[in-house]
């Protein structure tokens, strides 16, 4: 079975002073503004690399509640931030980076399990097998 997603692009203009807007299929995003100063420069709006963030913390979320389904257990919270690190190359740019940090709550299970569990979620997710960058893991465990 094959599932399948949309979302949409426009650009109008040149690299620096143009615009776009990214709308999604969903209707979750419509006409987000986005462009060079919102990418660059912090103006209002949207940019590629925190729609990746944002997917990639959603989809690792899931994947950890899922694994940790399998074992029997069910978080009370899973609350996950993407740090995506946009570096320039000597070619242009490159996600070089996304750094998840994840605050979970789950009474009643062993570190060493759980350990093991993250883990499996981390490689698992299908938004960090898409990626090519350097995925790395931080989280705090309260149960």
């Amino acid at each position: 079975m094959t599932i399948h997603k949309k979302a949409q692009a426009h650009w109008e203009g040149d690299l620096k002073k143009g615009k776009g807007t990214i709308s999604t299929e969903s209707g979750a995003l419509k006409q987000q503004p986005y462009g060079f100063n919102t990418r660059f420069e912090d103006a209002p709006g949207t940019n590629p690399e925190e729609l990746i963030g944002a997917a990639h913390a959603g989809c690792f979320s899931m994947a950890l509640s899922m694994m940790l389904g399998l074992e029997g257990f069910t978080p009370t919270s899973i609350d996950t931030t993407a740090d995506v690190s946009l570096d320039k190359k000597d070619d242009g740019f490159a996600i070089t980076k996304i750094a998840l940090k994840s605050d979970i709550v789950l009474p009643g299970i062993e570190k060493a399990a759980f350990d093991a569990i993250i883990q499996k979620a981390k490689a698992g997710c299908p938004v960090s097998q898409v990626l090519n960058a350097e995925i790395t893991l931080e989280y705090d465990l309260k149960n």
